[in-house]
């Protein structure tokens, strides 16, 4: 019986993850969450896990064989990060939730702290680098809210395009990495299928909501409105690398992990409505 820890199993690769892996024979699936009363998903056991509270870390990782790690986006992320992997097993597999290009800054660079932490740990690791998730066009808390309110797509995209990924793709490779040691040492750039410009997203949206969307362009200062400390400087180079076209690459990593092309943007909010 393999042993998986799912951080964030409440989120939006931990969740999918989470029922790809129960729907397995031979796999215990953990489920970590701060309030392990609201982990309900069928096969998977509630396990108390905090950022917050590494005094619970030793218990919630105690005889796992391989981890999903959802990493904070908080500024300790990388000593973070390093103290959990500190506290498992050397044999323990780490499958890290990183982000897309994220050698765009310099090497001291935050998301690459993280990574260090990962590579440097001594322990087997993957490392996923996903694009933009598809899922924040139907959640209410990001443009899914903003377009059903408005029926505008407000954007910062430089003219650029992004290959949007729908993050059942990024758990359908977690799954593979966490299981599979052929995975072991892998930097995965994951993206859906093709990149669309904001224009044409907008178009979808449209087309799923059966009413106008338009997208309307936005400077990087409009992004960051409302936003303070690290979570700005952390939005603003987000936006920097969509100007700068890392989000614009395709990569063909679902396909090759998993055996099946990633779905599309247009097959997502159909499936949505």
């Amino acid at each position: 019986m393999t042993r998986v820890l799912v951080t964030g199993v409440r989120g939006k690769t931990g969740a999918p993850l989470a029922e790809l892996l129960a729907a397995r024979g031979g796999v215990e699936v953990l489920g970590g969450s701060s309030d392990p009363s609201t982990v309900t998903a069928s096969g998977v056991g509630p396990t108390a896990f905090s950022w917050d509270d590494p005094a619970g870390w030793t218990a919630a990782t105690e005889g796992v064989d391989a981890i999903y790690v959802v990493r904070p986006d908080r500024a300790d992320a990388p000593e973070l990060v390093g103290a959990l992997l500190a506290q498992i097993a050397t044999s323990t597999r780490i499958v890290l939730l990183s982000e897309q290009d994220a050698d765009y800054v310099a090497p001291d660079g935050w998301a690459l702290r993280v990574e260090r932490a990962v590579r440097d740990s001594g322990r087997a690791w993957t490392i996923l680098r996903p694009s933009w998730f598809m899922q924040v066009f139907t959640d209410p808390r990001f443009y899914g809210g903003r377009v059903a309110e408005t029926g505008e797509l407000p954007f910062s995209s430089g003219a650029m395009t992004v290959a949007w990924i729908d993050a059942r793709d990024i758990a359908a490779v977690a799954e593979q990495a966490l299981l599979d040691e052929r995975h072991a040492g892998q930097v995965y750039e994951l993206t859906g299928p093709e990149a669309l410009s904001l224009p044409r997203t907008a178009e979808l949206l449209a087309l799923a909501a059966g009413r106008p969307v338009v997208h309307r362009e936005t400077t990087i200062e409009d992004e960051l409105a409302g936003t303070e400390g690290f979570i700005r400087d952390l939005t603003a180079l987000t936006f920097e690398r969509v100007h700068a076209g890392s989000f614009a690459t395709v990569t063909d990593t679902v396909q090759r992990v998993t055996g099946r092309a990633p779905g599309t943007l247009e097959a997502f909010l159909a499936a949505s409505r």
